[in-house]
């Protein structure tokens, strides 16, 4: 098999034969059809400290073929059309095939192509955990409550807008900085769009709505940790995805009894929870949605084949904080 690894942190990728892998155990081995770059992914390069002797496969967004499955498979048979994020602490996807466990993989949405369908596994399962799994929104339930999302161009609150609106029927206030951005936030349902870069506090409550019950942060908590602390409604909850340099006083929440969690989507499949299965039913049932047409891809922008110069120029637009949606590069050429 193919794939692009990285050797050093300031290396481009290159081209590299592997053996391919054998599907054992409750494994699947797919043939990728397409992939999507992700934030995690230059992170994950950046951090290699020393030059490798073997390159480094990063990547964790994938849609493809099912070609060989493990013993203990259940799942899946061969032939089927899969998408998944995968494991970080596994070879990734800038490959022709990955092995993949099946209780982090799901059939893949019908309607949509290879590149469409690979922009959303890892955003989805970030933005739904988040959402239900550690703010506790109950769908129905909770309806017409508020969620603020600071950063809901990118990746994650794309599709987070998305399930807040369409799964969590919240009533949803998002965060844009430039004109293209508010309008794409705008165009997935948000019903209102303030600026990160001024004052969070002061525009939300021009707005004359009441504080938000939830906040998901996806843009700097650090700049943004005292505003959220603001906001936050008596009992509501604060989760974000983006780690801290920082230090900040929680005690700031105690008089609300408001609470502060972290979302990792990596957290299940890198700890074998007991709980790991719940990406498989999650991404299922993002699948049918999109189907359905309730939900609808984040892919912006497909880059053409995965190789040296589509990776590199992937990761630039990556590194420059500013791409709305998602971006996807096809299977690698022969």
């Amino acid at each position: 098999m193919k794939a692009f690894g990285f050797s050093s942190n300031n290396s481009k990728p290159q081209l590299i034969e592997l053996t391919t892998p054998q599907a054992t155990d409750r494994d699947v081995l797919v043939k990728i059809d397409a992939i999507a770059v992700n934030p995690v992914d230059t992170k994950v390069v950046a951090g290699i400290k020393e030059p490798l002797s073997k390159p480094k496969v990063v990547g964790w967004d994938a849609s493809g073929t099912v070609t060989a499955i493990g013993e203990n498979v259940e799942l899946f048979k061969i032939g089927d059309k899969v998408f998944y994020a995968g494991d970080v602490t596994r070879s990734g996807c800038y490959a022709s095939h990955q092995l993949v466990d099946e209780r982090i993989v799901a059939h893949a949405p019908k309607s949509l192509s290879a590149a469409e369908a690979a922009a959303i596994p890892l955003t989805t399962i970030t933005a739904w955990e988040a959402l239900f799994s550690r703010l506790k929104v109950i769908a129905d339930l909770d309806a017409g409550k508020k969620i603020l999302i600071i950063g809901g161009a990118g990746g994650v609150g794309s599709i987070a807008i998305q399930l807040a609106k369409v799964v969590g029927k919240l009533t949803v206030i998002t965060t844009a900085s430039r004109t293209e951005s508010e309008q794409w936030c705008q165009n997935l349902g948000a019903d209102y769009v303030l600026n990160h870069h001024s004052d969070l506090a002061v525009q939300y409550r021009s707005l004359n709505i009441d504080d938000p019950d939830y906040i998901l942060c996806l843009n700097n908590t650090d700049r943004h940790f005292e505003a959220m602390a603001d906001l936050i409604a008596p009992q509501g909850m604060i989760c974000s995805i983006v780690g801290t340099q920082e230090k900040h006083d929680l005690d700031c929440l105690k008089s609300k009894s408001a609470g502060f969690v972290w979302e990792f989507m990596f957290t299940r499949p890198m700890f074998k929870t007991p709980d790991i299965l719940t990406q498989h039913h999650l991404l299922n049932t993002v699948s049918q949605l999109l189907d359905d047409g309730q939900l609808k891809s984040t892919l912006t922008s497909t880059l053409g084949p995965i190789n040296t110069e589509n990776i590199v120029k992937a990761h630039q637009q990556l590194l420059t904080g500013k791409t709305i949606g998602k971006v996807a590069l096809t299977a690698i050429t022969d």
